[in-house]
């Protein structure tokens, strides 16, 4: 190739090679999701400490959970840690830890996808899913994620029905329908644009 024709043809290039590079601009949002999951793991940790404590007697504990589950019953009801509040603590430990993998797919995934390969087919911890994710599989496994936590937050407000008027039941549910319909019609969707193959 001639001198000229390179340098017209680098030419040519360097503005989509600049649009290219732009996906780098996405790293310092992974990076503060990274963060987040940080803020995630100390919640989780504070909360089980309040939970270990409330098992051996520690009142304050105790109101502290009580309070960060909206929990209430009777009005002469003293607060004790019984079957009700050890599971409603347990199902917010769930939903931290169910955030948290969403978190860890969206990071790990989007940055796959969307920034740079992270070349990891020799790492002995790779997920199993990224060695396929893409656009497509990442969407679905989101819309997974996000069914099974608005069914930890629903069976929350379930257990704790007393607590919520009829229109917040009735809301949360149709919400999760919503969802539920969602994450079908996205893998259906996915699924007519690449149908798999047959033998």
């Amino acid at each position: 190739m001639k001198p000229i024709q390179a340098a017209e043809k680098n030419r040519q290039q360097a503005l989509p090679n600049f649009i290219f590079a732009s996906r780098w601009l996405q790293l310092p949002l992974y990076l503060g999701l990274i963060v987040a999951q940080c803020v995630y793991v100390f919640h989780f940790w504070v909360e089980l400490t309040h939970l270990i404590s409330a098992v051996f007697g520690d009142q304050h504990a105790l109101d502290l959970l009580i309070k960060s589950i909206g929990y209430k019953a009777d009005p002469g009801w003293m607060p004790k840690l019984n079957e009700t509040v050890i599971m409603l603590v347990v199902l917010g430990l769930i939903d931290v830890v169910m955030i948290s993998n969403l978190l860890i797919m969206v990071i790990v995934g989007g940055y796959e996808t969307f920034v740079s390969r992270m070349n990891l087919e020799d790492h002995p911890d790779q997920p199993e899913w990224l060695s396929h994710v893409n656009a497509s599989v990442l969407k679905v496994k989101l819309a997974t994620a996000i069914i099974g936590i608005s069914s930890i937050h629903l069976l929350k407000t379930f257990i704790n029905a007393e607590n919520y008027s009829d229109k917040v039941l009735m809301w949360q549910t149709l919400i999760h329908i919503a969802f539920l319909f969602s994450a079908l019609a996205i893998a259906y969707a996915d699924r007519l644009m690449a149908p798999p193959a047959h033998d």
